[in-house]
C-alpha cells in the first residue's frame, strides 16, 4: 500500500494558468531568464557600478583584503570540519577549492594556495547544506534558536538571501537546490517533520507550498530534486522513501510500501536516493549493499501539462550490488555512482552494470563524493577497453574526518586532510614559537605552525582520549592529560615520551599546568582531586616523579593556578572548585604522598566561582581575578584572599567559563592590559582595569555547541578556541585598536554607567536615586535642625545599605560588608588611609557593579521553593509557615526573633506610623499572633512575593501561573 496527499484539481489548474501568464512577461521577477536572481539582481544594481554579486567571478573572494578588520577578534582560520556533512569541490586544477562546514561557519578552502574564506551568518551549528549544479549558489541551514536559511554566492562570499523563521522551533535537517537553482526544498528537524518548497529569489518570507509528514515515515534526513524536473523531488529516512510533486497550489507526496517480504530478501536501511538519468526510474541505496529500483508508471512530464500522481511510483526490484553497506548514491552524466563503508567508489551504467572501481586501503567509510565541473582532456580511447574515460576528478570525504582528491586519469588518491574524529577539548600554545598543539578524544595529538597554517607533527594515542594540554614555560615539554587519568610528558617537538606515563588519578583529567620554573606539574580530575608531580635528578638526568595527591574539593574543580610567592619567588599552587573553596598548597613542605594545604578560603556566599587568573600589577596591591555564574568578576588580595572589588562582567548569554590575561604585543600600549575569555559559546576580549563598563568588552560566537577551551599565542596576536564535540578549533586574530575604539565611542566617565540605569540619565530612576541620596544627607544632619546645613556631595558609608534598599536592591549582610569595605579600603594601599564617605558618581558605579546582573526573577524564587518546600494537595510547591519562620532564624544569615518580627510588621503594614515622626520606632508586638493572622499556613512563591514582600509579579509570570492553575482545575468528565 502507499500513502498520498493531493490538492484540489481546480486549484491546480488555476495555479498553472497564473504561472503560464507570469512566464509570458519578459520583465517578470518571478521567472528569471539567465540567473536565479534574474530580475532582482539586474534591477537592483548600483547606478554606475555593478554589484559585488553581479560582477563576481570564481575565486574573487580570495582577493579580499584580509589584513583589515573592524572587529576586536577576526576569524582567521578554521581547523577541522563537520565530517557528517558533505564536502563539495568548487574548483579543480590550478586552484583546488573545497567547500565544507565547520561548526556555524562555511569554509571555502583553496588547498593548493593554502588560504581560506569564511561565510559567517549562522548563530547555530549548520545542520545541512547544498550546492547548485554550477557550484555558484550555496544554501545552508541550522538547528536551534532562531534557525535560519542562508543562500550564499560562492564567487563573492555575499549572502544573497536570508530566510528567517523558516522552521523556528527546531530548525532543519535536510535541504536541496534544484538543477536550475531557482528552488529550495527543506525538511524540518521536528518530531512532526514539515517539508517546504521555497522560491528563494522571491522576497516573500513564506514557502511556496509545504506539508507535514506522518512520524511513522521515520526521520527524513535526505532530500534531492529531480535534475530533469524541478517540481519533483524525493526524500528518505532509514525506513521509508517518499516521492513528491508540487506546484503553486500545493505539495503532494506518496510513500511506496516496501518491506523485506516484498521481494523475499533483506533490504536493509535506506541511505540515499536519486532519480535515474532515464527519467523513468529512481534508485535508493541501502545498508545491505542493495539498490532499490523504483519505476514510474506514468510519463514524467512537466506539471503544467500533466501532474502525475506520486503514488504511481512502486518498487519493481531490489538489486544486490555488493555485501558492504552503500553510503553514497549519485548520478553523474550517464553513470550511477556509489560509495560504501569500505571506501570504494563504483561506477555503473544505466543497466547497473559495473564499469570501474576506485579504491584505496586508507579510505574509510565514504560520507560524500563531489565531482569537479572542470573537464580534463580525454586521452585517446582504447577500443577494446570497457572502462569509461572519466573526465572529472572528484573529492571524497569520509565519516572518519578524512578528505581525498582522486585524479580519475591515474586513480591517484591524494590525502587532503585528516582531522579529529571525536571531541576536541584540549589546546595549548607554545610559550616561544608559533606552535599550537591540539588534542581530541580520539587520541589524536597534532601540532600546527599557526603563522603558516601548516601541520607539523602528530601522534595517536590508542588507550584513551586527550582531555587537556600544557606546554612548560621553557617550551621543552608538552604535558597531556587523558580521559582515563593518565599523564604523558612529551618532548615538545617530536611528541615522544620522555618518561613512563603516570596513572595516579582515578578519573578523567580536567586541568593540567606547569609551575613558572618548570619544576612542578599539577593536574585536576573529575574525582575532585589535585595531583602534583615533581621534576627530579636521577643519574644526572632530569626525570619526573609523582609527589602527592589530595581530594581537596567536594564539587568539580574549575581551575588550578600556579603562581610565585612574592617574598621567596618559589612556586605557589591554588585550586578553585564549585564548592566555592579556594585551596592553597604548600609545595615546599609537601613530601611523597602527602600534599600540604596552607589555606582554605570560601570566596562566594551564594554564587559559584567558575574560573580564576592572576591580575596584572596595575597598583601597589596584588590581586587574582575570579568570575562567577552571576556575571560578576571579583578581585581578591593575593595574600589575604579578601574580596577587594566586585564588578559587572560581560553579559553575553552565559557566564565566563575560562579567563586569561592577553600577553603584551609589540604594537600595544604598554600601559594597557587585556583579558581573553570564553563563555559557553563565545570568545571575547575585555579591557583592563575591569570597572563594569560594558563598552570595554566584546564577544563573538565561536562554537555554538559549546567552547571547550582556549589558548593565547605567546605574542598575544592570536586566540585559539577548541570546539569540543564540534571537532574543530579556530584561530582568531586580535585587533586591540577596534576594542579601544568601541570603548571610546561608548562614552567616558559615567556616561556608560548612566545608560545601564532604567531610563538613563534623564529617567525617573536616576532622579529617585538622587532624591534618596540627598535625603540621607538631610537625615544625617537632622530633619528638624535649625543650624546652617552643610552642603555636601557625599554620604557616610554606613548609609549605603539604606539607599541601596530604597532603590530596590536588597543585598545580604555579607554583600553589605563587601560593599563598605570596597569603598573604605579603596585607597588604603596607596595612602594608608580609610575612606569614610562616598559621592553620587561612585555610588552609581557601586550599585551597577553589585546589583544582580539580570535582576531577581520569579523563576529564581520558585526554584528556591522547589528546594526548600514540598508538594501540597493541589500540587503546588509550598513552605510550611513554621518552617518558613524557622529557616529565617536558623539558616543562612540568621535573624533574631525581634528582627524577624520587626521586618514582618513593616512588610505587612501593621505598624501605625506616628504623624510627623522621622523614623518608625514603634516597638514590635507579638509575632505569633501576627503570623497566624496575616501569613497563610502554606506559603507559595507567589504569596511570598506578592503578599509578604509586596513586590509586583511581571505579566508573563502571572500568565504562566494562571495557566498552571487552570491546568490543575477539575473540569468534569468531558475535559
Amino acid at each position: 500500500m502507499s500513502r498520498d496527499v493531493q490538492p484540489d484539481e481546480a486549484a491546480l489548474a488555476a495555479a498553472r494558468e497564473k504561472k503560464r501568464a507570469s512566464e509570458e512577461n519578459e520583465e517578470s521577477p518571478f521567472c528569471p531568464r539567465s540567473s536565479p536572481l534574474g530580475y532582482r539582481e539586474k534591477h537592483t544594481r548600483h547606478k554606475g557600478s555593478a554589484s559585488m554579486v553581479w560582477a563576481a567571478t570564481p575565486g574573487m573572494l580570495f582577493r579580499k583584503n584580509r589584513d583589515s578588520s573592524f572587529y576586536p577578534l577576526d576569524l582567521s582560520w578554521v581547523f577541522g570540519y563537520n565530517s557528517s556533512l558533505a564536502v563539495h569541490s568548487l574548483m579543480d586544477g590550478e586552484h583546488r577549492v573545497l567547500l565544507y562546514v565547520s561548526s556555524h561557519t562555511v569554509v571555502i578552502h583553496d588547498i593548493l594556495q593554502n588560504r581560506q574564506s569564511h561565510l559567517q551568518g549562522h548563530t547555530n551549528v549548520i545542520s545541512c547544506l547544498c550546492v547548485s549544479e554550477d557550484k555558484r549558489w550555496v544554501a545552508t541551514a541550522d538547528q536551534g534558536p532562531d534557525a535560519m536559511i542562508i543562500v550564499w554566492d560562492s564567487y563573492s562570499g555575499v549572502p544573497v538571501r536570508t530566510i528567517f523563521q523558516s522552521h523556528p522551533k527546531d530548525g532543519l535537517c535536510a535541504i536541496a537546490i534544484s538543477q536550475d537553482a531557482k528552488y529550495l526544498v527543506t525538511i524540518s528537524a521536528a518530531a512532526v517533520q514539515k517539508v517546504s518548497v521555497w522560491r528563494w529569489t522571491w522576497l516573500t518570507g513564506e514557502p511556496t507550498c509545504s506539508t507535514e509528514l506522518d512520524p511513522e515515515f521515520g526521520y527524513q534526513d535526505y532530500v534531492i530534486f529531480n535534475p530533469q524536473n524541478p517540481h519533483e523531488f524525493v526524500s528518505n529516512s532509514k525506513s521509508q522513501v517518499i516521492f513528491y510533486l508540487w506546484d503553486d497550489s500545493g505539495l503532494q507526496y506518496g510513500a511506496p510500501f516496501l518491506i523485506n517480504q516484498t521481494f523475499k530478501c533483506v533490504v536493509g536501511q535506506f541511505s540515499q536516493s536519486v532519480f535515474h538519468f532515464n527519467n523513468t526510474q529512481a534508485l535508493t541505496g541501502t545498508s545491505a549493499g542493495k539498490l532499490v529500483v523504483w519505476d514510474m508508471h506514468e510519463p514524467r512530464t512537466l506539471p503544467e501539462e500533466r501532474l502525475p500522481k506520486p503514488h504511481g511510483v512502486t518498487a519493481t526490484k531490489v538489486v544486490t550490488m555488493q555485501e558492504e553497506s552503500l553510503t553514497v548514491l549519485q548520478v553523474l552524466d550517464s553513470y550511477i555512482v556509489t560509495g560504501d563503508v569500505n571506501g570504494q567508489v563504483k561506477f555503473y551504467d544505466g543497466q547497473l552494470r559495473l564499469l570501474t572501481i576506485y579504491s584505496h586501503d586508507k579510505v574509510g567509510p565514504i560520507q560524500s563524493i563531489s565531482f569537479s565541473t572542470i573537464l580534463r582532456d580525454v586521452p585517446g580511447a582504447l577500443p577494446s577497453s570497457r572502462q569509461p574515460f572519466l573526465t572529472r576528478n572528484f573529492i571524497l570525504s569520509t565519516s572518519d574526518a578524512t578528505m581525498f582528491h582522486v585524479a580519475t586519469d591515474s586513480t591517484n588518491f591524494g590525502r587532503i586532510m585528516t582531522e579529529a574524529k571525536k571531541a576536541v577539548n584540549a589546546i595549548a600554545c607554545h610559550p616561544q614559537e608559533p606552535l599550537v598543539a591540539v588534542g581530541s578524544h580520539c587520541g589524536l595529538l597534532k601540532v600546527w605552525d599557526y603563522k603558516q597554517t601548516q601541520y607539523l607533527v602528530s601522534r595517536i594515542f590508542t588507550e584513551a582520549g586527550i582531555q587537556c594540554l600544557s606546554y612548560d614555560p621553557e617550551g621543552h615539554l608538552l604535558a597531556a592529560g587523558f580521559t582515563d587519568g593518565r599523564v604523558y610528558i612529551l618532548d615538545a617537538i617530536s611528541l615522544q615520551s620522555i618518561c613512563e606515563e603516570f596513572q595516579c588519578s582515578q578519573g578523567p583529567l580536567t586541568h593540567i599546568g606547569f609551575s613558572h620554573d618548570s619544576k612542578y606539574l599539577a593536574t585536576a580530575d573529575e574525582t575532585y582531586s589535585v595531583t602534583v608531580y615533581k621534576r627530579v635528578l636521577q643519574n644526572d638526568s632530569r626525570c619526573w616523579e609523582h609527589l602527592a595527591g589530595l581530594v581537596s574539593h567536594y564539587k568539580p574543580i574549575r581551575g588550578i593556578l600556579f603562581g610565585v610567592h612574592p617574598d621567596s619567588h618559589k612556586p605557589r599552587l591554588l585550586s578553585l572548585g564549585e564548592d566555592r573553596q579556594l585551596v592553597e598548597y604548600d609545595l615546599n613542605s609537601s613530601i611523597k604522598d602527602h600534599l600540604v594545604v596552607t589555606h582554605r578560603d570560601r570566596l562566594e556566599q551564594a554564587a559559584v566561582p567558575l574560573c580564576l587568573t592572576w591580575y596584572p600589577q596595575l597598583s601597589t596591591e596584588s590581586f587574582f581575578l575570579t568570575a562567577n555564574n552571576c556575571y560578576k568578576m571579583k578581585l581578591y588580595n593575593s595574600t589575604t584572599k579578601v574580596c577587594r572589588k566586585t564588578l559587572l562582567g560581560p553579559t553575553y548569554g552565559s557566564p565566563l567559563e575560562k579567563i586569561q590575561i592577553l600577553p603584551r604585543t609589540s604594537s600595544a600600549d604598554p600601559r594597557q592590559h587585556y583579558l581573553v575569555y570564553i563563555t559557553k559559546d563565545k570568545v571575547g576580549l575585555q579591557m583592563l582595569p575591569v570597572d563594569g563598563n560594558p563598552h570595554k568588552s566584546s564577544a563573538f560566537i565561536c562554537h555554538p555547541d559549546g567552547a571547550a577551551d582556549f589558548a593565547v599565542s605567546h605574542d598575544g596576536r592570536y586566540v585559539f578556541t577548541a570546539g569540543g564535540r564540534e571537532r574543530t578549533f579556530m584561530k582568531w586574530k586580535v585587533n586591540l585598536h577596534a576594542l579601544d575604539a568601541a570603548a571610546f565611542l561608548g562614552g567616558e566617565d559615567l556616561i556608560p554607567f548612566y545608560n545601564l540605569l532604567d531610563g538613563g540619565r534623564e529617567g525617573k530612576f536616576f532622579r529617585d536615586m538622587e532624591d534618596y541620596f540627598y535625603y540621607v544627607q538631610l537625615c544625617s544632619q537632622g530633619i528638624k535642625t535649625l543650624e546652617t546645613r552643610q552642603v555636601s556631595t557625599h554620604i557616610p558609608l554606613e548609609e549605603i545599605p539604606s539607599v541601596m534598599r530604597a532603590i530596590g536592591f536588597y543585598p545580604s549582610e555579607e554583600e553589605i560588608e563587601e560593599m563598605i569595605n570596597e569603598v573604605k579600603f579603596s585607597k588604603y594601599a596607596d595612602t594608608g588611609e580609610e575612606v569614610t564617605k562616598i559621592n553620587l558618581d561612585d555610588f552609581i558605579k557601586l550599585y551597577i557593579n553589585h546589583r544582580p546582573a539580570l535582576g531577581l526573577s520569579m523563576k529564581t524564587i520558585q526554584r528556591a521553593f522547589e528546594v526548600l518546600g514540598y508538594d501540597n494537595k493541589e500540587g503546588d510547591k509550598v513552605i510550611d509557615r513554621g518552617d518558613f519562620l524557622s529557616l529565617l532564624q536558623c539558616r543562612g544569615e540568621q535573624m533574631t526573633e525581634d528582627e524577624l518580627t520587626e521586618c514582618l510588621i513593616t512588610l505587612l503594614g501593621k505598624r501605625p506610623r506616628k504623624e510627623g515622626s522621622e523614623l518608625d520606632t514603634h516597638p514590635p508586638t507579638g509575632a505569633a499572633a501576627l503570623t497566624e493572622e496575616d501569613i497563610p499556613a502554606e506559603i507559595t512563591a507567589e504569596v511570598f512575593v506578592a503578599d509578604i514582600l509586596g513586590l509586583p509579579i511581571a505579566e508573563p509570570e502571572k500568565k504562566e501561573q494562571k495557566e498552571k492553575e487552570e491546568s490543575l482545575t477539575y473540569k468534569g468528565p468531558e475535559s
